[in-house]
């Protein structure tokens, strides 16, 4: 399962974010049922990022929710969002 979440970060914010999340993916991808995460940058909008996190399945990514390494995720992560945040979950790609 993919997880999908558009983020928006302040403006002036998004080296300082970088950062951040660059000490946050760690975190998420040593927690039960993820096979890693990343962040990419939008090229149209700067303070826009896509997070893409792979796991085994929903379950698994709010069970992380639950857990000291999501409080640890939060506290670099979220402070840096502006606005709700667009999460969604994707099935596994379709085959050819």
């Amino acid at each position: 399962m993919l997880e999908h979440a558009v983020l928006r970060v302040g403006t002036g914010d998004e080296e300082a974010f970088e950062a951040s999340a660059r000490q946050a993916l760690p975190i998420i991808e040593s927690a039960p049922g993820c096979h890693g995460a990343e962040f990419r940058r939008q090229v149209e909008d700067p303070s826009v990022y896509l997070l893409l996190v792979r796991w085994d399945s929903v379950g698994a990514h709010l069970a992380f929710r639950d857990t000291d390494l999501y409080a640890a995720w939060r506290e670099l992560t979220h402070p840096f969002y502006v606005g709700a945040l667009d999460v969604t979950h994707f099935h596994e790609p379709i085959e050819r």
